[in-house]
């Protein structure tokens, strides 16, 4: 793999919690940061302080509300033309469980909320940015997943029947790691992998404040988690893996399901007009 100097590196959802951290260790380390986030005047003063702290110029904002596919298109389309390669995608950006007060909510296309932010937008961005990474070889998809899981339902994906947000989250999250396992049987790992991990319990985030619950993990030891999967030579090469913190592990059973994988890579595809 190239030196961090060398790489351009987008990672959604930067203005708060372990986005934010690790976008200000990879600016200090001299990478091209492309930080994104929904709000604009948030993002804006996020990209000055870490320019600030680090003296790396080369932090770029790039405004997109995950809600909106439409959005993630646009996303997408500005990095393929502003960019002449691109080498880590960090698929960060993600909703909690008592968003709205836990209530079902429904994303701008009309699907459930937590599914649509946690997992579909990535899932979009992801496959809509593949060309360019291939091309900017080697290269890495790095998404952050949770231990925090549960089995989709392909009667209800959008759990119009019953709600609850932990479900929710849990569905969305297990989706995360399944399009990890099929994007990486699909690329060349010399090329480009793809890795997921849970970077540790109830950080000190803003999604963790919400819920009310007292932190566990240093955000430090979830920016290492993460950096480890970015950056370390080590790993050239390794895809299709699922890491709690630093250490390998077992997702979901239903993450080793090819039918399951089948009907949720169609499903995802269809939703997103691919």
């Amino acid at each position: 793999m190239r030196p961090l100097d060398e790489q351009t590196i987008l990672v959604t959802g930067t203005t708060d919690g372990l986005g934010r951290a690790l976008a200000d260790r990879l600016a200090a380390d001299g990478a091209t940061v492309l930080a994104h986030g929904r709000d604009e005047q948030r993002g804006l003063a996020t990209v000055s302080e870490i320019r600030r702290a680090t003296g790396n110029d080369d932090v770029h904002w790039l405004r997109a509300d995950l809600a909106s596919l439409d959005e993630v298109r646009g996303l997408a389309d500005q990095v393929i033309a502003e960019y002449d390669a691109l080498h880590g995608l960090v698929n960060n950006a993600g909703i909690g469980t008592v968003e709205g007060g836990g209530r079902r909510l429904e994303s701008r296309d009309g699907y459930e909320l937590r599914f649509a932010v946690n997992y579909l937008a990535g899932y979009l961005l992801t496959r809509l940015l593949v060309p360019l990474l291939v091309r900017s070889a080697p290269a890495r998809i790095v998404t952050v997943s949770s231990v925090g899981q549960a089995p989709i339902d392909f009667d209800d994906v959008m759990l119009e029947r019953g709600y609850s947000g932990l479900e929710a989250y849990g569905q969305s999250k297990l989706a995360q790691v399944m399009m990890t396992f099929d994007l990486a049987e699909e690329l060349d790992p010399l090329a480009v992998t793809a890795n997921c991990l849970h970077p540790g319990t109830f950080m000190p985030t803003k999604m963790v404040r919400a819920a009310g619950v007292s932190p566990a993990t240093p955000l430090s030891e979830g920016v290492a988690a993460t950096l480890r999967l970015v950056a370390d030579p080590s790993l050239d090469g390794v895809s299709g893996r699922y890491y709690n913190g630093a250490r390998e592990a077992e997702p979901d059973p239903q993450a080793r399901d090819p039918l399951a994988r089948r009907l949720l890579h169609e499903l995802s595809d269809r939703l997103c007009g691919l």
